[in-house]
């Protein structure tokens, strides 16, 4: 898969959005979600999320720590920073030893604790991304990594190709039970820079915006280059 990170653009954006008062994590958010999200085989429409972890003066004239992160109904090829719903990012750290939220009671938490209230909903995935002490966390749904994850030996398969900075997460439906489990994966495996989720996506995060984007290039490429050695094989 082609790396389309370029210096000279990612300066373009934090010109732009710094100028217009963003901050140059937002600038390179924006940047790096439009590159995924104009790829094809690794966004769908509307699918996949990202997010920043910044902080955000609010109308009270203080700052707060916050995660800006995928809202519903915006496409990642296109997406602005309103598109990035700032999210009080302690609110959501205080949830991490909780056993249960529903979905209603988590989007509904999500809402009470968003910098503007007029935002969009943020993504399903908002607590996933948040216990990710990570920056940047990229997500999508590659279309090499379901076609190794999907096939009846896949989990057998991520980890023979993907080494030992990957863990490997059975399917969970999304929302608050897979934040949760992908809680509990990162702490018994604190060096690794990205979650391979059965019949679901990839995740990679770092600290730093090209080197998140850097890692998801990095693993859809090693999963399409197997699938290139299986069909030969047949």
């Amino acid at each position: 898969m082609k790396n389309n990170w370029s210096n000279l653009e990612a300066k373009k954006y934090i010109k732009k959005y710094t100028k217009l008062g963003h901050s140059k994590d937002m600038a390179l958010r924006v940047y790096t979600t439009r590159l995924l999200g104009r790829n094809s085989e690794l966004v769908l429409h509307g699918g996949g999320n990202t997010s920043v972890k910044t902080s955000i003066k609010d109308i009270d004239g203080k700052n707060y720590d916050v995660l800006c992160v995928k809202g519903s109904g915006w496409d990642m090829a296109e997406i602005e920073p309103a598109g990035l719903p700032a999210v009080k990012l302690n609110p959501l750290l205080a949830l991490k030893n909780k056993k249960y939220l529903s979905d209603e009671d988590m989007v509904a938490y999500q809402k009470r604790n968003l910098i503007d209230i007029k935002s969009p909903n943020p993504s399903v995935e908002t607590f996933l991304h948040a216990f990710l002490p990570f920056k940047f966390v990229d997500h999508t749904h590659s279309d090499a990594i379901m076609d190794v994850t999907n096939r009846p030996n896949g989990k057998e398969l991520c980890k023979k190709i993907f080494g030992n900075k990957v863990s490997i997460v059975p399917y969970v439906m999304p929302g608050f039970g897979l934040a949760q489990k992908i809680n509990e994966v990162y702490n018994k495996s604190p060096n690794i820079n990205c979650l391979i989720l059965l019949n679901h996506g990839i995740f990679t995060f770092d600290n730093d915006a090209k080197k998140s984007y850097d890692l998801m290039i990095k693993y859809v490429s090693i999963a399409e280059k197997t699938i290139r050695k299986l069909k030969r094989k047949k």
